[in-house]
């Protein structure tokens, strides 16, 4: 397949694909309607193209729409510092859509110049950077294994202090008044990293539900007269400082001050792709797990302290009460009848139709539409207001 140019961002200018030889090549499959398609562009693509850029890297990038019309285009590309394949020529994207088997957007296919024998064809370009950032450049196998490699070393080696301070800074921020708290007084403590931002509407709408769960995990140590301790610090993605205070005042816990590198740092250490996002360190300061946000949906305070061994047992007790649920049941938010699904029939993972929270395990499933939703989610059917869905 040959293709004869591309076009550039600020104007016209017609780039020869010939230009493009002996350079390291992301092809950009995106589109303006996608909301992920223009959260990665502008939070993570665009920062990370001119930082290689401005290193005199051999690095450049080729936008593929998907966009449905010219001006969603020529909107969306007016934030690109790249190339382009010129909308109209469709024949091109047919091709390069079906030639790279893309399945879905954003994704970003990096390919090396021809005379490299340490690099193969990615399609997990967003994946990388999102992990290793800028370090992922050149993409070749050797540069991903040693990146691979000092991850490893550094899950290994991590510490609270490690992972919450710098050279700048030995504390957090708490209440009130933005108090300083030493990172070193979290130390013993069961700790959740909340990856958060008050734009991000999923977020916003889970905060009140961790803020009570937090609480009652509280409650329950002070009962039990434990030694044990739970805290979350609140990692911002929030665009401005206004933004940050607004939000960690309706926290009661602790967190990274607003700019502060750790917080992008801690996103890629964790691979956090989405937000909200929990993130449970151990007393060790080793990862517990990723998946704090779906434990606390599915097991509320229950899922302190968050280890394997609990969340089995948690599930033996699940598999236990699903034996007494109803094998089908009706449902307010949808007009078919559900089913009872286990996590290996299609109980997980999912996101709940009914409150749009993470799910897995026991489920009620509409086999016809694909309609999910928690077993505490469903709701007594009324008819003479029933909900289409």
């Amino acid at each position: 397949m040959e293709l004869k140019w591309f076009g550039t961002l600020r104007d016209q200018t017609k780039v020869k694909v010939s230009d493009l030889e002996g350079k390291v090549l992301g092809l950009y499959f995106s589109a303006n309607w996608h909301v992920p398609c223009r959260s990665f562009t502008t939070r993570v693509l665009v920062g990370a193209y001119e930082h290689l850029k401005s290193n005199g890297s051999n690095f450049e990038i080729v936008f593929i729409s998907s966009d449905e019309d010219l001006v969603a285009f020529n909107n969306y590309r007016a934030n690109m510092p790249w190339l382009s394949i010129p909308f109209a020529d469709l024949e091109t994207k047919k091709a390069l859509n079906s030639k790279f088997d893309i399945e879905s957007i954003p994704c970003l296919v990096i390919l090396q110049p021809k005379d490299n024998k340490h690099g193969a064809t990615l399609h997990d370009g967003i994946e990388l950077l999102h992990r290793f950032g800028v370090r992922a450049f050149p993409f070749t196998e050797e540069r991903l294994e040693k990146l691979e490699m000092e991850e490893k070393e550094k899950h290994e080696s991590q510490t609270l202090i490690n992972l919450l301070t710098n050279h700048d800074r030995d504390y957090l921020l708490g209440h009130p008044a933005m108090k300083q708290v030493p990172v070193a007084t979290m130390a013993g403590k069961t700790i959740g990293l909340y990856f958060s931002a008050q734009w991000c509407h999923p977020g916003v709408k889970f905060t009140p539900r961790l803020l009570s769960i937090y609480q009652k995990i509280k409650q329950v140590l002070v009962d039990k007269g434990t030694e044990d301790d739970f805290e979350i610090v609140f990692v911002s993605s929030d665009r401005d400082q206004a933004a940050f205070d607004s939000y960690f005042n309706g926290m009661p816990w602790l967190a990274l001050p607003f700019g502060d590198p750790a917080n992008k740092i801690l996103a890629q250490h964790f691979d956090v792709k989405c937000i909200p996002s929990l993130v449970i360190l151990g007393p060790d300061g080793k990862t517990v797990t990723k998946h704090g946000r779906n434990l606390i949906n599915l097991y509320k305070e229950n899922a302190y302290p968050f280890t394997e061994a609990q969340v089995d047992l948690l599930k033996k007790q699940m598999d236990e009460e699903a034996k007494i649920l109803p094998k089908s049941k009706s449902h307010a938010g949808h007009r078919h009848e559900l089913g009872l699904v286990s996590e290996g029939a299609g109980g997980g993972p999912f996101i709940c139709c009914d409150c749009d929270e993470q799910g897995s395990g026991w489920a009620y499933l509409c086999l016809e539409c694909g309609y999910e939703v928690h077993t505490k989610c469903v709701r007594a059917e009324d008819r003479g207001s029933m909900v289409e869905s």
